[in-house]
Parts: structure tokens; sequence; C-alpha cells
């Protein structure tokens, strides 16, 4: 029986093994109302009385194409001593490179010497019907739903040694985590008027609102879908306010053990783990495993995406097993 729309979406995996999308329970983030589609744009999809539990979350869309939108926040492009720009500065990022919001940012061997690694706190949206030629007065309808991002980058890979572009330095492995919430619009509102923050290890390092966009979210969908078909699926990173590491004094990259929050009003927040590539025969670009980035807070890592207390239930550290950022042993709630 099918009951309602939703709001808010994970994709996840349920204690049975199923890939499921579905909204988590008011008050209950380790389950969720199963969605009767795994389609999240199905004009027929609806909640369903099923309530599974979660094992595991996943990129809340499965994207057909990452779109990207570089110096798109005024003072970011103040910050690099660029002009603003005329049009928007549009890029792509290799579809390998979509990460689950609570997997590894995995720092390549060939980006490690020296580090370069930089973090970009984004606010992403996902084409959810076939956009071609939209005017912008028309363009949010053409918008499915909005999820917090991370547009990764490697800064020589970005300049030099990409050969001046910038697709090789933004689309190594795990270098586009998204979730872990796909947000419908109508929860949201104006796009343009969201706080954006990321923190690393606790410290501020992004501050700002979608309000210092250089071309709002409809501009964005109106200027890319002209003469050109944006495919449902398409998700689209919306630029990084100021604050990145590279114009830093020093400059700040990130290294081994770091961890990533990035934070947007009403989107939510999305929190990951930064690992080195292990290089040995037979498992080059596999994350080292088995540490917690959160062991000595006690605090479940699934609630901690929903909320910022503590998780009440009983909680334990399970040996052995893969928790949600993907990295070995981890406090997770086992009720």
């Amino acid at each position: 029986m099918t009951t309602a729309k939703w709001s808010r979406l994970v994709r996840f995996v349920s204690r049975l093994g199923e890939t499921l999308l579905g909204e988590p329970l008011a008050g209950d983030a380790h389950r969720a109302r199963v969605l009767s589609s795994l389609d999240p744009f199905d004009p027929q999809a609806q909640l369903t009385s099923r309530v599974e539990g979660i094992a595991r979350l996943l990129s809340p869309v499965v994207p057909t194409a990452l779109v990207c939108i570089g110096l798109n926040y005024a003072q970011h492009a103040r910050e690099t001593d660029k002009p603003l720009p005329s049009f928007p500065v549009v890029f792509s990022k290799s579809l390998g490179a979509a990460q689950d919001p609570f997997g590894p940012i995995v720092l390549p061997a060939v980006a490690q010497d020296p580090p370069e690694v930089d973090y970009e706190a984004e606010l992403a949206f996902v084409i959810g019907r076939p956009a071609r030629d939209v005017s912008e007065a028309d363009a949010l309808a053409y918008v499915g739903g909005y999820l917090c991002a991370n547009d990764v980058s490697a800064r020589r890979w970005q300049g030099g040694r990409g050969g001046g572009q910038w697709y090789t330095g933004k689309s190594f492995d795990t270098f586009c985590p998204l979730g872990p919430q796909l947000v419908a619009p109508h929860v949201v509102g104006d796009p343009n008027a969201l706080a954006i923050s990321l923190t690393l290890n606790g410290a501020t390092m992004q501050s700002s609102n979608t309000s210092d966009m250089i071309f709002g979210v409809s501009k964005l969908v109106s200027f890319l879908s002209q003469g050109t078909t944006l495919q449902t699926g398409t998700v689209v990173l919306t630029g990084t306010p100021s604050g990145v590491g590279f114009t830093r004094t020093p400059p700040v990259y990130l290294k081994d053990g770091d961890v990533v929050v990035v934070e947007i009003e009403k989107v939510w927040r999305a929190i990951l783990l930064c690992q080195l590539t292990i290089t040995t025969a037979g498992q080059a670009g596999e994350p080292r495993r088995g540490r917690s980035p959160w062991p000595s807070q006690g605090r479940c890592v699934l609630c901690c995406c929903c909320s910022p207390l503590k998780c009440t239930r009983n909680t334990s550290t399970q040996k052995n097993k893969t928790s949600f950022i993907s990295v070995g042993s981890d406090v997770f709630c086992d009720g």
C-alpha cells in the first residue's frame, strides 16, 4: 500500500542486503520507509508502509553526469585573485569520482608528494526530468532535489599536471562525495538563501551562504540547458564559497586521518574520513582500513548524519564490520 510522496530520501543497503530508497523515520534514523521505486524521480513513486533497517548509507542518487561550476561565489573568486566571471565556468568530473556520504576520501599516491588535495563544500542539485532550453523562470521546476557535495580537488593536477584543464585534478576516485540525503525542493525552498559550511577536524574552514553565488540555481539550470539536454539524474555542483585550503597561509591540504564535515542548511551534513592509498601489489587504490574518527566520542555513526546529539540507544564497537564510513571498526548503534 502506498501512502505519500517523499521529502528526504536516503539510498541504503538494508539489514537484509537489499539496496533500497526510503525516507528516514522521524526520531529513528536507523530505519526508513521504503520508496516503491529505485528511481527517486519516478512520477509514480510513493512511500510505502514497509519499514527496513539501514545497514549502510549510499550516495542518494546514482549520477548520470557530474557537472560542476567554478568560481561561482563572489568571495571565493576574490580570494583566488580572479575577476568575477561574466558567464558560468563549467567543467565536469568523472562519474567514477562519485562517493557515498560516509565513504572515505582516498588520497591518491600521485597527489601526495607534496600534499595537494583540497576540500570544497558545495550545494548540489539533481535534474529530475529532462531539461532543454529552459527559461530562468521555469528552471526550478526541473530540479528534483538537493544534496551536500564536496568537490575534492588535487590542485597541481587541476593546473599544470592536468594540461591546464581541471578535469583530471577533480576526477580521482572518491573525489565527489554526495549525500547523505536527497532533499525535496519543497523542503529547501529558496536554494540561494542557505547557510553552507565545512569543518576540518572540528575547525571551521568555510562559512558562507548560497546567496553569495554569482549565478544562482535558476540561472545555472537555464544556462546549462541551452541547446543541451540535461538528462534526469544529472548532478550539478554549484561552486564553493571562500575558505578553501590552497588560498590560506600556509596552505591547508587534506591528510591521512582528517575528518571533513560539509553542512548545508535544510540539506543536512556529510562526514568524511581522509585516507592514504595503499600501493602494495593487488591493492592499489584501496583505502587503509581499521580506524574510526569517532571512537572516543561514542557516537553512533548513523545518528551522526541526522543529529548532532549522541545516540541515546545502546552503542557498541563491532569489530571487522564495514561501517557507514566504510573504514572498518566504528561505533554505531546496535539496536
